[in-house]
C-alpha cells in the first residue's frame, strides 16, 4: 500500500489512506506520516480500531509518552488515557485547548481513537494556531512577540470538580504538587517548521505576565476568539475505529458536547514534546 493524503480543510487537515496502523510502521511509513503531520497539522484515519497496546506502540514511534495525572488510564497500558462520559467529567474538553500545556515540555502530539461514538453529535474540531497567527495584523503580531503567559492545570481541573471525594482529593493534590503553573511564550515557534502560532488557550492559560489584569484579560479574550474563527478550523465526524493524529504544538481542538445522555468513549496516547520557545527576547 502507498500512503496518500487527501486535504479536507484549507487551513489544516488531511485524510490518510494506504496504511494499517495495527501493523508495525516501516521507516518509510514513519517518515511519510511525520512529513504529513508537519504539512497538514492533523491527520485522520478511518477503520483503525487499534488495541490499546497497538495504539501505544504506534504513538511511541514518535516520542516518549505522557501519563496523565488525573484522567483514568488503561491498567495494562497506563500511557493510554480513557475519555469516557460515563466515567469522566469532560466539561473541560468543550472549549478550545491544546493538550497538557500545563507542563514545561508540552506534548508534540496525540493519537485519539474512537472506541464508542454516539449515534449523532460528538464531533471534534481542530484549529490551526499558525493560520490564526498569520491572519493577525502586523502591529498585533509585533505586540505579541516576547510576551509570556501562565498555564495552570487547575483552570480545567478545578478542586471543586476533581477533588470532591477523599480519593479524588488525594489524586488532585498529587497532580497539583507535581504540576505547578508554568510559563510559556504567547507566540510559539514550531521547532521543525519554524512557523509561528498562538500558544494560549481557554483551558489552561490564566494571564499574560507582562500586562496588568485588565489588559491581560482583554488580549487573551481577543486571541481566544481569533483561534476559534471557523475559517481556521476543520471538523471531523467520528465513526467507531477512526483515529486522529495531530500536531499539538500549533493546533487546538474542541470536542462538541452535544450528545448527552448518549455515551462517548475515546482513548488517547499523548506524545511528549519539547519546551516551547518564541522569537521575542522575553520568551527564552
Amino acid at each position: 500500500m502507498t500512503i496518500q493524503f487527501e486535504r479536507i480543510g484549507q487551513a489544516l487537515g488531511a485524510r490518510v489512506t494506504g496504511i494499517d496502523l495495527a501493523q508495525p510502521l516501516t521507516p518509510a511509513d514513519h517518515q511519510a506520516l511525520h512529513q504529513g503531520l508537519l504539512e497538514h497539522q492533523v491527520l485522520f484515519f478511518r477503520d483503525q480500531l487499534l488495541t490499546p497496546a497497538q495504539q501505544r506502540n504506534a504513538a511511541a514511534l514518535f516520542g516518549d509518552l505522557h501519563i496523565h495525572p488525573i484522567y483514568p488510564k488503561i491498567a495494562e497500558q497506563p500511557e493510554i488515557l480513557v475519555l469516557d462520559t460515563d466515567l469522566n467529567d469532560l466539561r473541560d474538553n468543550a472549549l478550545w485547548h491544546s493538550d497538557v500545556s500545563f507542563i514545561q515540555s508540552p506534548p508534540l502530539g496525540s493519537l485519539l481513537s474512537a472506541r464508542h461514538v454516539p449515534p449523532h453529535g460528538g464531533d471534534t474540531l481542530w484549529a490551526s494556531c499558525s493560520a490564526a497567527y498569520d491572519a493577525l495584523s502586523a502591529p498585533i503580531r509585533g505586540l505579541l512577540d516576547g510576551l509570556t503567559a501562565v498555564h495552570d492545570l487547575a483552570l480545567s481541573f478545578p478542586l471543586e470538580r476533581f477533588g470532591n471525594t477523599p480519593d479524588a482529593l488525594e489524586k488532585w493534590n498529587a497532580a497539583r504538587a507535581a504540576n505547578p503553573p508554568v510559563i510559556h511564550p504567547v507566540i510559539r515557534v514550531h521547532p521543525e517548521t519554524g512557523r509561528k502560532g498562538l500558544f494560549v488557550s481557554e483551558a489552561f492559560t490564566t494571564r499574560i505576565n507582562e500586562l496588568g489584569p485588565g489588559e491581560s484579560t482583554a488580549l487573551l479574550q481577543m486571541l481566544f476568539k481569533q483561534i476559534a474563527r471557523p475559517e481556521f478550523s476543520v471538523r471531523w465526524q467520528w465513526r467507531q475505529g477512526d483515529l486522529a493524529f495531530w500536531d499539538n504544538r500549533l493546533t487546538q481542538h474542541y470536542a462538541c458536547d452535544d450528545y448527552r445522555p448518549q455515551r462517548r468513549i475515546m482513548h488517547r496516547a499523548t506524545i511528549l514534546g519539547d519546551r516551547p520557545f518564541g522569537s521575542g527576547a522575553a520568551s527564552a
